[in-house]
């Protein structure tokens, strides 16, 4: 009889070990899944957008120079260490600590021998490909047929190949110092290098390692010495005040660093000798002078050159470098176009003064679309789930053959406002998109004080909507929720809400999205990759989702052209305009460039931070280059993204198309209608006064002596920060007629802050670039600058503020309006040059100070000179002001009053000269009282939503204040 043994079970050990595999491979697979589904729906966004080739030129760059990172760094690293093991002596004698070492790291040595060179590798690898832009922009850069002043260089090289070989440098140190320091610790490890009573030995194979890295590096630090040269360009000067190099830097710091850059090759060559002979002193002490010599030479010698000869004869000696510098400058930043002109401006006013400027004076914008937001908000907001931009937009529009300026907003979706009601289903499928455009005339007001409105309401009504084909659903906006799932098969019930009302009495009308504006949803596994992306099983399942689904996100239009086009830089304010009977969105795009030679940097952050932008962000912030390169359109229905080339003569643009060709249109594919709607940038604008303040001198001695810096004034409402440019339609002393423009005003420079609030310049920009297909107006970007004579004082923003605000009789009609639960704000103090001289125009809004918002304009400010008025109009106040006819209508002349609404009387202008406070009377009292009460009705009324009893309280404070007007003259 025989027996069979039971096999032996499985050790516990090696089961866990199964399993443990089991589970890391589990793992990993579900890593990988979700990378993919992350990279697949970026690939189906870019793909659907029609710009699948800019991912895929991105992958495909990033993983080229991770590669090359990678093999870069990890091939001389496994070399070094594969040499230096191979090559060590066999029967070496080592101490008794090494070989406890070598006991230690024996068998960790085949994974060390592999993992350094792969650990390295891999950050290598992963910083190359993040610098993927720099290697091919020099791949693709273009001449630009401008040289430097000092090399005779083209200054493509400064911005496209320098950079490039900067890093290529930077690399090839990093890959020849970590060769050097594991080639010496494996040399150590096993013997090659050996210390011990007082004395170094190192082998044949070793010394000849060693002494090749290093030659090798000296080499690599030479070509870095040599390009430091060319960096001097693009960097400050020795005192600091120009980019460049000045007489210092072009007779000391560049010859010293020639001589430098041969001394490395020398002492590289020395290396190499020493490899082969055997003999480290030759290179030991080559090396010692030549740290000594970058001491001596970097150094010493610049430092005695600036302080001998440059302090003492400075202008003399770095007059052609400061000329460099302005002239450098003023190219870089596309001001060296700027015409000036010097401006004697007129103070006093008199009548008839403005005729010759009456249509300037008409498009005078007295509607702050800074403050009035809360008003369209109340008007036009119809549910609370509807929200308008703060501050609202600016734009122009051409009615019955007249541009009128208007303040612009869409009406977009506000879900914060759903509360409870904001679940999965009404979140993502009901509601999905705003609705229509609201436009008011800038330079009107109904007698109550509310915008005059262009276009407005639910379904839209105006000028706008009554075009063919008008579309005024905004898929895509500022403020568009996280993601949206629309689409449906024909003929299925649409689900989502297009506005709260309808046809015969229903209180909503629904719409289905049939246009092309996301990634399809039609079928499973394209569900799953979005419901993974969002979190959101309910895409998976949800039965609203159905084979013409379509899933709209990244949706603010301004990301939507930065995915599109990543090297550009945009525009802080995307405005909305109506284009071809549809509403895009407008966003303007810089190329930047920090290595311009010879040209000032510029930080963007500070000049760019006002008091409408108090903190922007940039990727690239000092800068010392810029070009309005393109323009870019987004439709609010589809999301549709259109670059068009505005600069084709940008060399930095003209690289980045051959990185991503087909990307861009030509500027004669635009379409008259939106050249009607483009504008000069507000970035750009910021960034030329910016450096204009210093160099709108056009030589080198004006510069060096300094004694005409201006800077831009703060915003008298925000003393804090810098005072905003501004769009109007105006017209500039030489101009033949009004066009529409952006200006900004400087006063003098100061860094304590006690300068002299006082005008010194006055800055525009023709904005309008007309309206004629694919073609500028010729015009277009004008920079015309009035150099106010020195001999005429002309007061500044912050003085005429404050001229407003301590004027008593102002004081008092302000306090008046104060009265009850009512507060006062004051709007943009708008300079023109009108008139000879230069006249400040200031809106005065009257809200409640309770938690209803409803800012109307009651007042108007206005300046010129010593003069001040301050009326119910500006025609009136402007009037007032020159004498009691200016010569010229403003946009409010003819008061509308609004549907519905009660109109109050108009009082008569009336002057406004400072008067001598007499003792209020019993009768002045009496209408003061009066003017309280009908006050504290008109805000009880207002809050009641009782328009008729809100009407007869603002009939009655209007007759209390002419009473106390008429009183206060007496």
């Amino acid at each position: 009889m025989t027996t069979t043994s039971a096999p032996t079970p499985a050790t516990p050990s090696r089961t866990r070990r199964v399993i443990a595999i089991t589970l890391a491979v589990i793992a990993a697979l579900v890593v990988a899944f979700f990378i993919f589904a992350s990279l697949y729906a970026d690939w189906l966004w870019y793909d659907q957008l029609g710009f699948s080739e800019v991912l895929l030129t991105q992958w495909v760059a990033r993983v080229v120079m991770f590669v090359i990172g990678f093999l870069g760094m990890a091939v001389p690293v496994w070399l070094s260490i594969q040499l230096a093991y191979r090559l060590r002596p066999v029967y070496a004698r080592l101490s008794s600590q090494l070989d406890r070492y070598q006991e230690v790291v024996e068998p960790l040595r085949r994974l060390a021998m592999w993992g350094i060179p792969i650990f390295f590798g891999f950050f290598a690898g992963f910083a190359t490909s993040a610098q993927w832009e720099t290697t091919w922009l020099w791949f693709n850069g273009v001449a630009t047929d401008t040289t430097d002043p000092e090399f005779g260089l083209d200054t493509g090289f400064y911005m496209f190949a320098m950079p490039f070989w900067s890093s290529l440098v930077g690399f090839a140190s990093a890959v020849l110092l970590i060769c050097l320091l594991v080639t010496a610790l494996v040399s150590y490890l096993y013997g090659s290098v050996r210390i011990g009573q007082r004395e170094l030995r190192i082998s044949k194979s070793a010394r000849i390692q060693l002494a090749v890295i290093a030659g090798l590096y000296l080499l690599v630090q030479g070509a870095s010495l040599w390009l430091d040269r060319f960096k001097t360009l693009v960097e400050s000067g020795a005192d600091g005040r120009i980019t460049g190099p000045g007489y210092t830097g072009v007779n000391a710091i560049i010859p010293g660093q020639t001589i430098l850059a041969f001394a490395a090759v020398i002492v590289a060559i020395l290396f190499f000798v020493t490899a082969i002979i055997g003999r480290w002193r030759y290179p030991l002490i080559a090396t010692a002078l030549l740290v000594v010599s970058a001491i001596v030479v970097g150094v010493g010698y610049p430092w005695v050159v600036n302080t001998f000869q440059v302090q003492p004869n400075r202008f003399t000696l770095e007059e052609d470098y400061y000329q460099r510098n302005v002239d450098m400058t003023h190219e870089a930043y596309g001001v060296d176009g700027l015409e000036q002109e010097d401006f004697t401006a007129v103070t006093d006013a008199a009548a008839g003064q403005l005729r010759d400027d009456a249509a300037t004076t008409a498009q005078v914008r007295i509607m702050d679309p800074a403050i009035i937001s809360p008003n369209v908000r109340q008007l036009e907001q119809y549910r609370g789930y509807y929200q308008f931009a703060d501050p609202l937009d600016v734009d122009r529009y051409d009615i019955d053959g007249v541009s009128q300026d208007a303040i612009v907003s869409v009406r977009e979706l506000d879900l914060t406002e759903l509360g409870t009601a904001a679940d999965w289903q009404n979140s993502a499928v009901v509601y999905t998109h705003g609705y229509g455009l609201v436009a008011a005339k800038g330079n009107d007001r109904t007698t109550e004080g509310d915008p005059v409105f262009l276009e407005r309401g639910i379904p839209a009504q105006g000028f706008l909507s009554d075009q063919e084909d008008f579309q005024p659903r905004v898929y895509f906006g500022e403020y568009s929720p996280p993601y949206s799932i629309v689409g449906a098969p024909d003929g299925a019930d649409p689900v989502e809400l297009d506005y709260p009302s309808g046809e015969d009495g229903a209180g909503e009308t629904k719409t289905t999205f049939d246009g092309e504006g996301g990634p399809s949803l039609g079928s499973v596994f394209n569900r799953l990759i979005y419901a993974l992306k969002f979190q959101a099983e309910q895409i998976l399942f949800s039965d609203y989702v159905n084979e013409d689904s379509q899933i709209l996100y990244d949706r603010n239009p301004r990301e939507r052209v930065q995915k599109a086009a990543p090297y550009l830089t945009l525009d802080n304010d995307a405005y909305p305009s109506v284009v071809d009977g549809r509403i895009v969105w407008i966003i303007d795009g810089y190329t930047l460039s920090a290595n311009y030679p010879y040209s000032s940097t510029v930080s963007l952050t500070s000049a760019i931070s006002d008091s409408s932008n108090p903190a922007p962000r940039f990727a690239l912030d000092d800068i010392n280059y810029i070009r309005n390169s393109v323009k870019a359109t987004v439709d609010a229905y589809d999301g549709k993204v259109t670059l068009y080339a505005w600069d084709e003569e940008d060399p930095v643009l003209q690289s980045w198309q051959k990185v991503y060709p087909s990307t861009i249109k030509p500027i004669s594919d635009m379409s008259a209608e939106l050249m009607s709607h483009v504008r000069y940038p507000t970035d750009l604008f910021k960034v030329q006064r910016t450096i204009l303040g210093v160099y709108h001198v056009d030589d080198a001695r004006s510069f060096y002596q300094s004694d005409n810096r201006w800077q831009t004034p703060n915003d008298p409402q925000e003393d804090t920060q810098l005072q905003p440019p501004y769009y109007l339609t105006m017209q500039m002393p030489g101009q033949d007629n009004p066009t529409y423009s952006m200006f900004t005003s400087f006063i003098p420079s100061s860094t304590t802050g006690n300068a002299r609030n006082v005008l010194m310049g006055y800055l525009a920009v023709d904005s309008n670039a007309g309206g004629e297909d694919g073609r500028k107006s010729e015009d277009y970007g004008k920079l015309r600058m009035l150099v106010i004579d020195a001999d005429t004082t002309v007061p500044g923003p912050g003085q005429v503020q404050n001229t407003f605000d301590s004027d008593p009789q102002i004081s008092a009609q302000i306090n008046l309006l104060k009265q009850g639960q009512s507060e006062v704000q004051n709007g943009n103090l708008l300079t023109l040059p009108v008139g000879g001289g230069l006249l400040y125009v200031q809106p005065v809004f009257v809200q409640s100070s309770g938690a209803t918002k409803l800012p109307k304009l009651q007042k108007v400010l206005v300046s010129f000179g010593d003069d001040i008025a301050f009326e119910d109009t500006l025609n009136e106040a402007l009037d007032t002001l020159f004498g009691g006819d200016s010569g010229a209508d403003a946009g409010d002349t003819d008061v509308e009053v609004t549907p519905g609404a009660t109109p109050a009387p108009t009082p008569e202008p009336t002057p406004t000269e400072p008067t001598t406070p007499a003792e209020p009377t019993d009768e002045y009292q009496a209408a003061l009282q009066e003017a309280q009460q009908a006050m504290l009705d008109r805000q009880a009324a207002l809050e009641a939503g009782d328009w008729a009893a809100y009407g007869a309280a603002d009939e009655r404070l209007t007759a209390a204040v002419e009473k106390l007007i008429e009183l206060g003259g007496q």
